[in-house]
């Protein structure tokens, strides 16, 4: 059974079917409960920069589900300041939270952004920046300053800054895209008439790890997104897998075949110091470190059927983690360690589910019946996956509690092979 799933593994983008087009475009098919009612006062000046501001920090809020904009009425000219803020007229608006700002065009033509985040019920201020910004920055700079007004309004780091990773196929082409968390702003890393699968994002979010079939077999590259070079991390004889990399971004665990079946190695992101962690009789793959570097986890079939088994990040005993259900594959750790989401098989559905490590109770997130690839935003509040509707792939996320869901498309063709990036180290 994991040998179909091991051949799965290397050969699924093979399966791609017709071709598609550019930016994907987010669909919220579940809302959360008790969403916080938020206004945003069109910033003053914001005209002089094309897309509005306003707008993409508004969606950015609402995507996440814990948000719920409310339409401001025409104010003019539109308050920047908190004198200007009639407290108990958004209070009986019924808003919780307020953000008012404004945008000013500099002397050497570059625009400065300000903002002020209220809290309504308690009539106060809780911050507020000023950035700096041209014309190719908008989206950047909006994005920015949801993270702030989410961190501010929850105590947690928004992700609206982040990037992820996706393969599409184009007619022949795949095409290894990196795009922002809300689809917009696609760029293509790698196109290549031969499959690519398993992107990974190093921990500063600089380079990629994947899987490239161009020599006509599976290959495992390190990918500079800066310079655009990359390098071969894992060509032996065999089949070369499954790249995840160490906390410290300094090597990666692979799957390789090159000793017979498929086993868990660890190799230098140069391609040096191959190790193998363990021997087993079964066939070992898709790796991923725990957040503290301290362990593996990975999918095994030496019981019998693919379930997840951790052992230590330098080698030693497995211990099996998953036992609810005979089908257990793809495993990711949540950032703070203390969950895991992974594919599980359910009346003969491939659904996200999550495990907590404490207590072992299981969550099964999602209800589409054809999951894959499941990968935690860098908060841990989303995990993004990879599910077929209407037959052809999509890309989907949802909340870690299952309250929220969206769903990530383009207008034909499938997308698969999704990986979150992390946070942005400035």
């Amino acid at each position: 059974m994991l040998k179909r799933w091991f051949q799965f593994l290397v050969l699924a983008a093979a399966a791609f079917a017709t071709a598609a087009s550019a930016q994907l475009s987010i669909e919220i098919t579940g809302g959360g409960a008790n969403r916080l009612p938020i206004a945003i006062v069109p910033f003053a000046g914001e005209g002089a920069i094309q897309p509005g501001i306003v707008s993409i920090v508004r969606a950015d809020l609402e995507r996440s589900g814990l948000f719920r904009a409310i339409e401001p009425p025409p104010i003019v000219p539109a308050p920047t300041e908190a004198s200007a803020v009639n407290f108990p007229e958004w209070r009986s608006r019924l808003a919780d939270a307020l953000v008012l700002g404004s945008v000013a065009v500099l002397p050497d033509g570059r625009f400065e952004v300000r903002f002020r985040v209220f809290d309504v019920v308690k009539q106060s201020v809780l911050g507020g920046v000023a950035y700096t910004l041209n014309r190719n920055q908008v989206r950047a700079t909006a994005h920015r300053i949801a993270d702030y007004i989410y961190e501010k309004l929850t105590g947690e780091k928004g992700v609206f800054s982040t990037r992820i990773a996706y393969v599409v196929k184009r007619g022949p082409r795949y095409e290894l895209q990196i795009a922002d968390a809300d689809g917009a702003g696609e760029e293509t890393a790698l196109a290549s008439l031969e499959p690519i699968i398993s992107p990974a994002w190093s921990p500063d979010g600089r380079r990629l790890a994947y899987v490239s079939f161009e020599q006509k077999k599976p290959v495992v590259y390190v990918h500079s997104l800066q310079t655009g070079q990359r390098q071969v991390a894992a060509n032996f004889k065999g089949s070369n897998s499954a790249p995840a990399w160490a906390p410290d971004g300094s090597r990666l665990a692979v799957a390789l075949s090159r000793e017979g079946g498929s086993q868990i190695f660890t190799v230098n992101a140069d391609g040096s110091g191959v190790r193998r962690l363990m021997s087993s009789s079964g066939i070992d793959t898709e790796p991923v470190y725990s957040p503290d570097g301290q362990f593996i986890y990975f999918t095994s079939d030496r019981g019998g059927s693919p379930q997840i088994y951790r052992m230590p990040a330098g080698g030693g005993d497995a211990q099996r983690v998953t036992f609810e259900g005979a089908y257990n594959v793809s495993p990711r750790i949540a950032p703070d360690g203390k969950s895991l989401a992974y594919i599980s098989r359910n009346s003969g559905k491939f659904q996200v589910a999550k495990l907590d490590l404490a207590s072992k109770q299981v969550q099964v997130l999602t209800d589409s019946d054809k999951d894959e690839s499941p990968s935690f935003s860098p908060n841990g509040r989303m995990i993004l996956l990879a599910t077929v509707i209407g037959g052809r792939g999509v890309l989907s996320a949802v909340s870690a509690d299952g309250r929220v869901k969206q769903r990530l498309t383009v207008s034909s063709g499938d997308v698969r092979e999704p990986a979150w990036g992390p946070f942005i180290r400035e």
